[in-house]
């Protein structure tokens, strides 16, 4: 559990994108335990219903259901003006929704690669482009962007998606000095091997994922508790795992030429 829920007042409200399941359905808990009301926002409106359900039950707080694939142009935009009608001002933003194809990168679609293009980076920097003005005009608010601890380095077979969480990093790590002094933090979150369904998923098209030692996977609800409580500290990264920590240490530290090298080699053994 997060070690930050003490009681926030009624009327703060969380907004989470990809909340029907991993990581956002996770942090989704956090923040009802820590008695934020919630928005949550995924393509699948009967697994929100669901969880909304069992959030309300649980917690007894508020949530809203706001059904809406990110990925499309104005997505975001359309999402804002619904939440203002409904007089929903959002005080935290948590960026989840992505999407993650695994495997040589002349072998993946085009349409695939532009998939993660679409929601990894458009949809997220939308979102943030929509909500992060009326935070600032407010005086306050919290964000934290889901990025990867693959944004540290080059992934081969993972190329495209890595390549989309170092651009989530980037900005998240810009954005958290650019908005120094008007009271909004930004929060990058950079998980390692989690286990996920996007992880089931990667297993199901390369056997050897599932060959991982269960000392590398991370427990999802320990990952979200990590976030949590950094998004309320306000730190600008959040690297969840000693083992991930030093990898990240490492990544930065280690000339690029070697990072690429071993890379390759990993990645070849996992084809």
């Amino acid at each position: 559990m997060p070690k930050n829920i003490s009681p926030k007042p009624a009327t703060q409200n969380a907004l989470i994108t990809g909340a029907s399941s991993g990581i956002g359905e996770a942090l989704a808990h956090c923040f009802a335990a820590a008695r934020f009301d919630l928005v949550l926002v995924a393509r699948s409106e009967d697994k929100l219903n669901t969880l909304a359900q069992a959030l309300t039950q649980q917690y007894g707080v508020a949530v809203r259901v706001q059904p809406a694939d990110l990925s499309q142009p104005g997505a975001a935009a359309q999402l804002l003006a619904a939440l203002k009608r409904k007089r929903c001002p959002v005080d935290v933003l948590v960026n989840c929704a992505g999407v993650l194809e695994q495997g040589a990168f002349t072998t993946i679609a085009q349409r695939s690669h532009q998939q993660i293009i679409d929601l990894n980076i458009s949809g997220l920097t939308a979102m943030l482009s929509a909500f992060v003005p009326p935070m600032v005009e407010r005086g306050g608010g919290r964000v934290l962007n889901v990025a990867s601890i693959g944004a540290f380095q080059p992934v081969p077979l993972l190329a495209s998606y890595a390549a989309s969480k170092a651009y989530v990093l980037s900005l998240s790590e810009s954005l958290s000095e650019e908005l120094k002094g008007t009271g909004v933090t930004v929060t990058a979150l950079c998980p390692g091997i989690t286990a996920t369904h996007m992880l089931d998923k990667a297993a199901t098209t390369n056997a050897k994922i599932s060959r991982i030692p269960d000392f590398l996977v991370g427990d999802v609800n320990d990952v979200a508790a990590s976030a949590f409580d950094a998004c309320m500290q306000g730190d600008a990264i959040c690297v969840p795992g000693v083992i991930n920590q030093a990898a990240m240490i490492a990544s930065r530290g280690a000339p690029k030429w070697l990072i690429r090298r071993i890379g390759g080699l990993l990645g070849r053994k996992a084809l």
